[in-house]
């Protein structure tokens, strides 16, 4: 009754189910792997968080380059600020007991010791950077000699919530915190961070500083999550639509030992055919029907 497991288009099913199966489930697996990975940065980074905001500042350049580490920890650099330059970032949004509100950061450029300068994010502002009105409140940046300290952290990109990575801002206005953005703005060299300070002049208020890219919960970790519902489902549609056409094949195998299926065989496939061809003469009138052909055999 299973010998149709043994014909060429079994063979194939069987092949594709046997390969297609431990590929889903593989996929599957490393892409649940992928979200664990994900889930464990973001809870170290957390926890990296946490201790930053009461370890001690350290100086800038021992923390550089910035990384999924040295993130978020508390920086400090001595300089003077550039007075010529101060910038102001559009459309950043900062959360407090009111919920979101749409504002600008207030950057400005401390040229340190060692030549190149840091971008210093001193605050945040509720309002329009291209309104007067808001700008206005914006205090000037500390005359002199000053030593900063802040939450380290990257250079922006283009996937950074409220970046602008084309022009079209006024003069004054930074889309994205980045040497690279900068560089056609000041003349002397920037260094590829930034921090956000933590003790801020009145009425600006402090941002708080960011996960490093890749280490938080993003849209991102959630599709990896998604594609791990999506494989492990495409598994188990193959394996049901193996036995959907295991049990198909094996009910017409059934039928077919006990005779039962579509005819008896070639001389009830020649009867129908025959069966046919006489309906069709009768309706086109060349053959008589029976009760006519009685007729003329008693007359």
């Amino acid at each position: 009754m299973y010998r149709f497991l043994l014909t060429p288009r079994w063979w194939g099913i069987n092949v594709f189910a046997v390969l297609a199966i431990p590929v889903c489930i593989f996929m599957g697996s490393w892409q649940l792997s992928r979200f664990e990975d994900r889930v464990d940065s973001h809870q170290q980074q957390e926890d990296r968080s946490a201790r930053a905001k009461t370890a001690a500042a350290r100086p800038l350049e021992r923390l550089l380059p910035v990384d999924k580490i040295t993130s978020g920890r508390q920086a400090s650099a001595r300089g003077r600020y550039d007075t010529g330059h101060q910038l102001l970032v559009p459309d950043r949004t900062l959360k407090d007991k009111h919920g979101e509100r749409q504002g600008f950061y207030v950057l400005s450029l401390l040229r340190t010791d060692g030549g190149k300068a840091l971008p210093v994010v001193r605050g945040w502002l509720p309002g329009d950077a291209g309104a007067k009105a808001d700008t206005a409140k914006v205090p000037p940046p500390p005359k002199g000699e000053v030593t900063v300290t802040g939450a380290l952290q990257a250079s922006e990109n283009q996937g950074t919530d409220g970046a602008h990575a084309g022009g079209g801002l006024a003069p004054g206005q930074l889309g994205m915190i980045s040497a690279a953005s900068l560089v056609n703005i000041v003349p002397y060299e920037v260094h590829d961070a930034w921090i956000t300070l933590t003790d801020t002049q009145a009425p600006l208020r402090a941002v708080p500083p960011a996960a490093a890219e890749g280490s938080g919960l993003d849209l991102k970790s959630f599709q990896n999550l998604g594609y791990t519902g999506e494989w492990f489902v495409f598994a188990g549609f193959v394996v049901f639509m193996w036995f959907r056409l295991f049990r198909r094949d094996t009910e017409a195998a059934k039928d077919a030992a006990l005779g039962i299926g579509s005819g008896d065989g070639p001389e009830s496939g020649r009867e129908s055919a025959d069966e046919g061809e006489q309906a069709a003469d009768r309706a086109a009138g060349r053959v008589p029907e029976s009760g006519e052909a009685a007729g003329a055999g008693r007359g």
